[in-house]
């Protein structure tokens, strides 16, 4: 069941609802005004984005348990429904397995994970009771072809990839719909944000030219339009399918890790990032 941009019912008007976390800059961003600007009415979760004239700001911690509820409380005080639930907050961090301490793998996992976990355990209810309603996941290329250094953030990544087909399955008897997008390289702040850690790195001497090979892929990546407009088109697909790759060449690489050995895979991948 899903309304179009507009339709009038009982006198009045139902507007499609999107609900983002992370939409403060970056693909978020990009996609919460796209689907504005589609008609949409729009609520973007983050820790410092702003509400405009299109778009209402909600503030919001994807660590905190109640900080995430009680934003998604806010939404349902403002609206009687909801129809696209998009999971985009996340961070990545670098460096290698034998020197991330515990504490920074955890918090990799609190945000990218985690994060989505509490969102889609906050929604849910209410799209049982609705009948309807589609929860996608931004997940990375990364969750397939794990990258050297940045281990952790595949990991987060792979295992939202796990949650989301597994989720998929128990919710569909509700009429709800469960997807995960793929972006290959996007150019965005992500790159700058990620924390760094070099330690180790007179020890693992491809530590520095992996993750300067991986941030100039990144700058040099898609549009965060064009996978706000993938996402859009996830969000309005008659029947969607459960992962979606963002960008044709990372199509192709999804492919081949699916096709050829995995050992070759996986030494392409680390030639890549030597």
């Amino acid at each position: 069941r899903y309304y179009s941009t507009s339709v009038k019912t009982d006198a009045k008007i139902l507007m499609k609802t999107l609900l983002l976390t992370g939409g403060s800059s970056g693909i978020g961003l990009t996609t919460v005004q796209l689907f504005a600007q589609k008609g949409w009415r729009v609520f973007e979760l983050s820790r410092s984005g702003k509400t405009t004239a299109a778009i209402t700001h909600i503030d919001c911690d994807v660590t905190d348990d109640m900080s995430v509820q009680h934003a998604v409380d806010q939404v349902m005080h403002l609206t009687d429904h909801l129809d696209v639930v998009i999971s985009n907050a996340g961070f990545g961090i670098s460096g290698p397995i034998e020197f991330t301490s515990i504490e920074e793998a955890k918090k990799q996992f609190d945000v990218n994970f985690f994060g989505a976990f509490r969102l889609a355990q906050s929604v849910l209810p209410i799209m049982r009771q609705q009948g309807y309603g589609r929860i996608i996941f931004t997940s990375s290329v990364a969750a397939d072809l794990s990258i050297p250094y940045q281990s952790f953030y595949s990991a987060s990544k792979s295992a939202i990839n796990a949650l989301a087909l597994a989720l998929a399955n128990e919710v569909r008897s509700f009429g709800i719909r469960v997807s995960v997008l793929m972006p290959g390289d996007v150019a965005t702040g992500f790159t700058d944000a990620r924390e760094k850690n070099i330690e180790g790195a007179n020890i693992y001497k491809g530590l520095h030219s992996a993750v300067e090979a991986m941030e100039k892929d990144e700058r040099s990546g898609m549009t965060t339009a064009f996978i706000a407009r993938t996402f859009y088109r996830i969000a309005t697909a008659k029947y969607p399918k459960p992962i979606y790759v963002g960008g044709m060449i990372y199509k192709v690489f999804c492919l081949l890790n699916r096709l050829l050995p995995k050992r070759l895979v996986n030494w392409i991948v680390g030639k890549l990032y030597s």
